[in-house]
């Protein structure tokens, strides 16, 4: 996430998501831990604890009144299975996916790594069918096979599938680790907010991480982003162009210092028996698994019943920038050049890469660091300091609100982490940061993205909205917009 203060959107329909009980989530990880040890330790593709493993889900599956799909796939000379299972109903066009791999390795029965996610998307599935829940989305539940091999289940079933069959999956949730031990509280980085390692999703990945993000929130619980890095089942789907998302809670990698402050814990590893015979079902954190199923089904009510990439509620306050609504700059800024203004930016560019784009996200109009690209890329960009842009003032109603936004930060590799932007919220005499994302000394193209944040302490208060900019660091190339601020009432 972008930073520790930012919240996301709280869907209209979280109300309705069932508390799932973890004692069930549990029982279907005993349930695969006697499987594995029944058939040699383990639960690994084209051994009989693997087939026995999806034989007791389809069951469940079949019983509760789904329509389960056995597909078959060889790799490494052996017969692999996915299990698909669909809920009648809801439009078939736009359909959501959760899936996550049911298969271990060789050398455990693999009940974190992923007992844990299959078991808390089976129950979800059940906790569907005794609800009798009909969204507007049609929901598909998957099972993939030889994950261990390397996305082996996952991919064939996207491979087999026509074109128009992939762009009716319109979302995919992956569930793979959601009890780790030791864990963390990671989501795929839909938006790239984090700014590291692979780009965003496909469009939509955004909205699918806001939405798991805004679970978390409501309990209290920070989230970090981690990177679409290809360890998972989401691989195959991004690939196609699929928007997908997701929750990990950390694999063979070490919890640092931070994140012990931040999640408590130890400084060791988030699971030290991934991928060895001591993943059994003492393997699991009862906390993060009880927490990580509920955000499963947090997310599939959600997203399934009428969630949109709009945030939902009633709109309180918006501002397009279409029209002049009275911003006012700072009058103590103390950057030299390229202070925020209300604009139509144009595109400059730098060594290839665009440091801002002469579009806003919506419209013609956006809140940005000199409009004009001038006659050298650096001649209207951020310079000397600090600027900031204040909206008019706006009364808050009761109720659970939000303010979601579109912006971008665009730096060449002379930045330093000194450079910024910031929302911040100012309320009487007080003013709190609740976006920041810093630059950092590489090349960051302009690229929108989509960012929420919770404001319901300031409910019944006149708050104003600022924006704030800055080349505090060495002198260096940087820019900034922001556009399409909303505050909406859940």
């Amino acid at each position: 996430m972008i930073a520790s203060g930012l919240a996301v959107a709280t869907p209209a329909q979280a109300a309705a998501a069932p508390d799932i009980p973890v004692a069930n989530v549990k029982a279907h990880l005993t349930q695969l831990q006697s499987i594995a040890t029944a058939n040699g330790g383990n639960r690994a593709h084209g051994r009989p604890g693997y087939l026995a493993s999806v034989t007791y889900v389809k069951n469940l599956l079949d019983a509760a009144g789904f329509t389960t799909t056995q597909q078959s796939f060889t790799y490494n000379g052996a017969t692999g299975y996915n299990l698909i299972a669909d809920w009648p109903g809801g439009d078939t066009s736009d359909t959501l996916m959760i899936g996550g791999h049911l298969d271990s390795v060789t050398a455990g029965p693999g009940i974190n790594d992923n007992g844990s996610g299959s078991a808390g998307i089976l129950e979800v599935a059940l906790q569907v069918s005794r609800s009798s829940f009909q969204p507007d989305r049609h929901l598909r539940f998957a099972w993939w096979g030889a994950e261990e091999l390397g996305l082996r289940g996952s991919t064939a079933y996207v491979n087999s599938l026509t074109t128009a069959q992939k762009a009716a999956i319109t979302g995919y949730l992956n569930f793979d680790m959601i009890g780790s031990p030791n864990p963390g509280y990671f989501l795929y980085d839909g938006d790239n907010s984090d700014g590291t390692g692979s780009g965003p999703g496909p469009a939509g990945s955004a909205q699918i991480e806001a939405t798991l993000a805004a679970y978390f929130t409501s309990i209290g619980v920070p989230t970090r982003g981690t990177d679409f890095d290809g360890r998972s089942d989401y691989g195959p789907f991004i690939a196609a162009g699929i928007p997908a998302g997701g929750i990990f809670t950390g694999a063979e990698g070490t919890k640092t210092s931070a994140q012990v402050s931040l999640w408590g814990g130890t400084a060791t590893r988030f699971d030290p028996c991934y991928h060895a015979s001591c993943d059994t079902t003492s393997n699991i954190n009862d906390t993060a698994l009880d927490r990580n199923s509920d955000a499963i089904a947090y997310s599939v009510w959600t997203l399934a019943d009428g969630g949109t990439t709009t945030p939902p509620g009633t709109t309180v306050w918006s501002d397009g920038l279409e029209t002049a609504t009275g911003w006012t700059q700072g009058t103590t800024d103390t950057a030299t050049a390229g202070r925020l203004e209300r604009g139509n930016p144009e595109a400059t560019t730098s060594s290839g890469v665009a440091t801002q784009l002469n579009a806003a996200a919506e419209g013609s109009y956006a809140l940005v660091t000199g409009a004009t690209a001038g006659a050298s890329a650096g001649a209207n960009d951020l310079d000397g300091g600090i600027t900031t842009i204040t909206s008019p003032s706006i009364t808050l109603p009761t109720g659970t609100l939000t303010l979601s936004l579109s912006w971008y930060l665009a730096y060449l590799n002379n930045a330093t982490s000194a450079d910024y932007l910031r929302i911040r919220v100012v309320s009487g005499t007080t003013t709190t940061t609740v976006l920041s994302q810093t630059a950092a000394a590489a090349n960051k193209a302009a690229a929108w993205t989509t960012a929420t944040a919770n404001l319901s302490s300031y409910a019944e208060q006149t708050i104003r909205i600022q924006v704030e900019a800055a080349d505090a660091g060495t002198a260096s190339l940087v820019e900034a917009a922001v556009d399409n601020l909303v505050i909406t009432r859940a």
